[in-house]
């Protein structure tokens, strides 16, 4: 009775507010100017985005940088969360103030100034008559995003770039294994945002181009580099058909006449300076190796006069990580890449290339961060058995899965929910699971095992783990931002995100210090999100091994006489229940039944199209991007999710065409 009373209150005294208001919202203006500005200093966009934990309700803020007619639009399209016959009820109201449950937690205190504009504009929309509602859906209409992206310059990653230096010069040496360290952005390493040069870069250019050059023609042209045997060391002719096979060839494309020329001469005066054909080449390579021609795929577009070259290098470099081979320059010549039917024709037999599988491979170790595997550091005191090899052995436990899936076009969604996975001899031991026949053949789960797909591989576990402990906020967010594709805001500046610290006297599971987050508003909203999922995986530990109790083991004094080992392990029960806060009816207890949710969840699916848009663009995606997306889902979803059929919907699209369908 007394909360029932203090709801009729409340909602007495905002319907006093409103009456008095209600006249100052004279059109959409108010909205951009008053209520708009409300709802990012509350930070509503974080989760209210194609990107965040929200993505799926009728709420969904536009781009930062829209403008004043899309975000006019975007306040109109809130009549959607009006109720026209009871405004006060409105979920546009009830949500951010949180009367009702809201998975943001409290965003707009009850009864403030922040509560009385969105009131006000509510009440505006509420009032809207039929016509106007009519008049303000055509105006959402009107203000959608329409068109495509344009392609941009990128730079060849440090794998493109090994890759491209084997496949043009012959060279095995991996020059960009030394150069600065790529970053990873929006969860991978090849995103223009990242690709700038900084001088330190710019100087390992450098270097690495005068090493290839010197290398090349080592002990003669092993490698074929010069087309014909020159009639002297200043064979004008010879020189010009080097300069034009090769630049062809390192900058994916035809070199116009001056280009030729200004190469011509060059070569034309080190050969005549030092007598050597061979070292005329041998500058002309170190010299276009610094182009921008060749660090960056530089895109003229579908009514360039390079355009089916630009096709040319978009598909190898995506589908074998490397430049175009020679087939595929002669196919760009021929004007085999102008429409979509033949490029699906190409990319199909690129498809069944070992090369294509490479290619995935540097995808699969970018989405699932295998560095972070390969990287990872373990306390040995209590994880004697992980080392290097069995890190290897997660990742490539990881890749055979994958594998698996995509070239033998089975349903991907099985990358959750597999009941066998490749194990070697080592990872069998460590997972308790029967000794394969070979080194990684197929093992199958026993029937009562909670693992399944790669949430029950180590390089998942292991990715998502401290030295020496699970951390359940780890891969609670991993999941999120890797298989859902939700961004969650990083903590607030400031926030102590320390945990209680165990001890013999006051030992605790990881749930029990979890609960900490939630006695702050500002860290509950977001734990909310990954700490109950991370948890469901609380019997698997630092290293993937199965628990069935965690383990607390002290360390003794200095005076202990077993050199610091302390008293008996503590065990304590552990609760693996979790849920997937804002998916209905997700509850779960093990990776297994995790991974039959993820399958099932249309958000997962499309996640792993937007993943592999990311990677393909080198971007993370526009509002622009949106229906080129959608149909990348529609496609995967037809094919029975198949990945093949994936990348095929992705290089036949009208944004990586830059061209209309046939």
């Amino acid at each position: 009775m007394v909360a029932a009373s203090l709801i009729a209150a409340a909602t007495t005294a905002i319907g006093q507010v409103a009456a008095a208001r209600a006249s100052d919202v004279r059109d959409e203006s108010f909205f951009i100017e008053r209520v708009y500005p409300v709802l990012q200093a509350v930070q509503c966009e974080r989760c209210h985005s194609d990107n965040g934990v929200a993505s799926g309700t009728l709420l969904e803020f536009p781009d930062p940088d829209a403008d004043e007619a899309r975000i006019e639009a975007f306040g109109l399209s809130m009549i959607d969360l009006v109720d026209p016959g009871d405004p006060l009820q409105s979920l546009l109201l009830t949500k951010p103030t949180r009367r009702i449950d809201h998975t943001g937690g409290r965003r707009i205190r009850p009864d403030s100034d922040e509560e009385a504009l969105l009131l006000d504009w509510v009440t505006y929309l509420a009032g809207l008559t039929e016509d106007e509602v009519r008049q303000a859906r055509e105006k959402i209409a009107r203000a959608e995003p329409t068109g495509l992206e344009t392609l941009t310059v990128r730079r060849l990653t440090h794998s493109q770039y090994n890759h491209t230096v084997r496949d043009l010069l012959g060279d095995l040496s991996q020059p960009a294994n030394g150069f600065p360290k790529e970053d990873f952005i929006n969860g991978f390493r090849n995103q223009v945002e990242g690709q700038g040069v900084s001088p330190l870069q710019a100087e390992a250019y450098g270097k690495a181009a005068e090493r290839l050059a010197l290398a090349a023609f080592r002990g003669g042209d092993h490698h074929g580099l010069i087309p014909r045997q020159p009639e002297s060391p200043t064979d004008a002719e010879a020189a010009e058909e080097f300069v034009r096979r090769f630049g062809l060839r390192a900058f994916r494309r035809p070199l116009d006449g001056d280009e030729v020329g200004r190469y011509r001469e060059m070569f034309l005066r080190e050969a005549g300076r030092t007598q050597d054909f061979h070292r005329g080449a041998s500058i002309v390579i170190e010299t276009m190796l610094q182009s921008p021609y060749f660090l960056f795929r530089i895109e003229g577009g579908a009514d360039g006069p390079n355009a089916d070259y630009e096709v040319a290098s978009r598909l190898s470099y995506l589908l074998w990580d490397t430049m175009p081979s020679d087939e595929l320059f002669r196919a760009a010549a021929e004007g085999e890449l102008s429409t979509p039917g033949r490029v699906e024709g190409v990319a199909r037999r690129l498809l069944d290339d070992p090369r294509a599988r490479s290619a995935m491979d540097e995808f699969l170790a970018q989405w699932l961060r295998f560095d972070r595997v390969l990287d990872a550091t373990k306390d040995r005191r209590r994880f004697r058995e992980y080392n290097a090899e069995v890190a290897a052995a997660m990742v490539e436990e990881t890749r055979l899965l994958f594998n698996e899936l995509a070239w033998n076009d089975r349903d991907f969604r099985e990358i959750f929910t597999a009941d066998y996975t490749f194990v070697s001899s080592e990872l069998a031991r460590l997972y308790d699971l029967t000794t394969p026949e070979s080194e990684f053949a197929k093992v199958s789960y026993p029937p009562d095992s909670g693992r399944s797909g790669v949430l029950g591989h180590g390089s998942f576990l292991v990715a998502t783990s401290n030295p020496a402990e699970t951390s359940p906020t780890a891969r609670g967010l991993f999941v999120r931002n890797h298989f859902l594709g939700q961004e969650v805001p990083p903590p607030p500046a400031g926030v102590d995100t320390n945990l209680p610290v165990v001890t013999e006297a006051a030992p605790m599971t990881n749930r029990e210090r979890l609960a900490v987050h939630l006695n702050s508003e500002s860290c509950a909203s977001c734990h909310r999100l990954i700490d109950p999922i991370g948890l469901g995986f609380e019997q698997y530990n630092a290293i993937g091994a199965y628990q069935e109790t965690l383990s607390l083991q002290f360390r003794g004094g200095r005076g202990d006489s077993d050199r610091g080992r302390g008293s008996s392990p503590i065990e304590l029960e552990i609760d693996t229940s979790g849920y997937i806060q804002g998916i209905e009816d997700s509850s779960f207890s093990t990776p297994k039944e995790l991974g039959l949710l993820l399958a099932e969840s249309e958000t997962c699916q499309r996640s792993i199209a937007k993943q592999f848009f990311r990677y393909a663009f080198g971007r993370q995606e526009t509002a622009n991007d949106q229906a080129v997306i959608d149909g990348l889902y529609a496609k995967f979803r037809a094919s029975g999710f198949r990945f093949r059929e994936l990348i095929v919907a992705l290089v036949t699209s009208e944004l990586f065409l830059q061209r209309g369908a046939d």
